[in-house]
């Protein structure tokens, strides 16, 4: 299974975000970018790679213990970005430095059972689209001008959803059939509960 750990943002705070995304999607560049459907929309704590199926209980357990002593935090999808020529993305506001914490506990728990750590930092975003072929053609990747991908990252610099708890842990599993990515949560724990 191909698996990763992340928070799922509420559906008030993927619905502002979907409504100020929605003009961005018409500026120049916009249609040669693969957009993510709002279903897709999370905060990657920790890409896990193919993990066994018999690893899933000790995985579930590092991660059960995560949740324990890691507390509920307030964050707000704002603002956006950009990874070179090729990634848009929506960033976050609020008590980042739990969810980096989080973060970090979650990559610690988890190269215990697959064996990897994530070489790449940590930078909490959600993907909002990719340079490549709207169609799914992968071998027909079209970058954007650095300079249409600038304008796209100007129209969403000014957003600021609403403020939401991120209170769940989830382990997530994506199947890339049919060339989009579906996710799904196979088993979320609650975040400990310090107020």
């Amino acid at each position: 299974m191909r698996l990763f750990v992340a928070v799922l943002p509420p559906t008030d705070a993927l619905r502002g975000l979907s409504d100020a995304v929605a003009p961005v999607r018409g500026l120049p560049g916009a249609d040669r970018l693969r957009w993510t459907g709002v279903e897709g929309w999370h905060l990657t704590l920790a890409f896990l790679g193919e993990v066994p199926a018999e690893r899933l209980p000790e995985l579930e357990a590092g991660l059960a213990a995560v949740a324990e002593v890691h507390p509920a935090h307030r964050l707000r999808i704002a603002g956006a970005g950009r990874f070179g020529d090729r990634v848009l993305w929506a960033g976050v506001e609020g008590q980042g430095w739990a969810l980096r914490r989080l973060a970090d506990a979650v990559a610690e728990a988890t190269a215990e059972v697959t064996g990897e750590t994530d070489r790449f930092a940590f930078h909490p975003h959600l993907t909002l689209a990719r340079a490549g072929s709207s169609r799914g053609h992968r071998r027909a990747v079209q970058r954007v001008a650095a300079a249409e991908l600038d304008g796209l990252v100007a129209g969403l610099a000014d957003y600021r959803g609403p403020e939401w708890e991120a209170a769940e842990l989830h382990l997530m599993r994506s199947d890339l059939g049919g060339g989009f990515a579906h996710y799904e949560s196979l088993r979320c724990w609650a975040l400990a509960d310090w107020s």
